[in-house]
């Protein structure tokens, strides 16, 4: 009876550890599915660093500036169309 128990706590870690490992590994792939995004974040909506004058996220002056980026899904940057046109992977002056 108590190798079963032993048996049984062992088998219930064991799978613990492996969904741990699993939901950590599912961040970081998340993480890395993501790029920089310029010129389709709306005024006080970009992610970090929006150009000079500006020092972080929530900080770009107008919609859809050039150097102002938002993290998007990887892929799905340059077919973000806005007023000004689509999204670019490089910052725009």
């Amino acid at each position: 009876m108590k190798s079963t128990r032993a048996a049984l706590a062992a088998t219930f870690a064991l799978s613990l550890t492996v969904l741990a490992t699993a939901a950590h590994a599912g961040s970081d792939q998340q993480q890395k599915t993501q790029e920089k995004c310029f010129g389709v974040s709306l005024a006080g909506k970009n992610d970090c660093a929006a150009g000079a004058g500006t020092s972080c996220a929530g900080t770009s002056k107008v919609d859809y500036q050039g150097d102002a980026f938002v993290m998007v899904d990887k892929g799905t940057c340059t077919h973000i169309k806005t007023p000004k046109g689509f999204g670019s992977l490089k910052a725009a002056s």
